[in-house]
């Protein structure tokens, strides 16, 4: 019985590292009988019957995952945005946030493409990232053309399991690729049409990057908030998780209900009123959705 880590999961097989050395595996027939699917990321138990193949035995538990990207045991998640082409969309920052803490895991902010914003835009930036911070964010700027940038992110990456996500465009291969020369992760060119680029990564598979790992996913044009429910909503804004308990009501919504701290908090201006639109718009997203069955 070997010990080891799934970095890959492809057409059938996962590549699992023990030590140095790279294991191609199957999982047990009985996974399937018991609706077991393991995912990279995912620490396994596996026996080798062939020189450097195995079938995975026993998938240990885990402290989190992700279903989209298939990836467990992340330490945290890059979010990239862009400044420009696709222009910075904070509704869809947050929307990443929202999934990511709902999840329990460390988000960190990256804005690409510093270098093509212009004066104006790069103010208008400079506020976002001055907001974030301030609600406890941890924001990067980021350019592939200065190297001081890419030596200094590489102590984000460190003895850590990293989810890089995104909107389709905003950098994250170009990211990675500046990262780690040796990976040359395709990368397309934006549509000009749509403003978005082509999903360029066809698997998830975790790549070392400044002594940690990093899994590369394709980038989404919307994501839904299925597993969330109503009264988790607010945990997901760290803002409003840190006053909800002040609330008259228990079980307060914060949308119409009286003596609510968190509608307190924004017309005090200690909550930005475009992150509790945002808050409102994921709220009715979620009390409207169809019943799954």
């Amino acid at each position: 019985m070997t010990e080891g880590q799934i970095i890959k999961a492809l057409s059938g097989f996962y590549y699992v590292r023990a030590e140095d050395t790279v294991y191609r595996c199957r999982g047990r027939g009985v996974f399937r009988k018991k609706g077991i699917h393991p995912l990279v990321g995912d620490y396994v138990n596996f026996d080798i019957n062939d020189p450097n193949e195995g079938y995975i035995t026993e998938v240990k538990p885990r402290k989190n995952e992700l279903m989209r990207p298939p990836v467990a045991n992340i330490d945290q998640a890059i979010i990239v945005s862009s400044s420009v082409k696709p222009e910075f969309n904070p509704l869809l920052l947050d929307r990443f946030l929202v999934l990511i803490e709902y999840k329990s895991i460390k988000p960190i902010i990256f804005i690409t493409k510093a270098d093509a914003a212009s004066p104006e835009e790069k103010k208008i930036l400079e506020k976002y990232q001055k907001e974030y911070k301030q609600i406890g964010y941890h924001v990067e700027w980021f350019s592939t053309r200065d190297p001081k940038e890419i030596t200094y992110l590489f102590d984000l990456f460190k003895n850590k399991i990293s989810v890089v996500a995104g909107q389709s465009g905003v950098g994250k291969s170009s990211l990675l690729n500046a990262l780690n020369p040796s990976l040359f992760i395709k990368t397309d060119d934006i549509s000009e049409s749509l403003g978005r680029g082509k999903h360029t990564t066809r698997h998830v598979e975790l790549v070392e990057v400044g002594d940690g790992l990093v899994a590369d996913t394709p980038g989404f044009s919307s994501l839904d908030f299925n597993e969330i429910n109503m009264q988790d909503l607010a945990d997901c804004f760290p803002e409003m998780r840190s006053r909800k308990g002040k609330c008259k009501f228990r079980g307060c919504l914060h949308d119409r209900e009286p003596k609510c701290a968190i509608k307190e908090a924004v017309e005090l201006g200690k909550i930005k009123t475009y992150r509790y639109e945002h808050y409102l718009s994921f709220l009715n997203e979620i009390q409207t959705r169809k019943p799954r069955y």
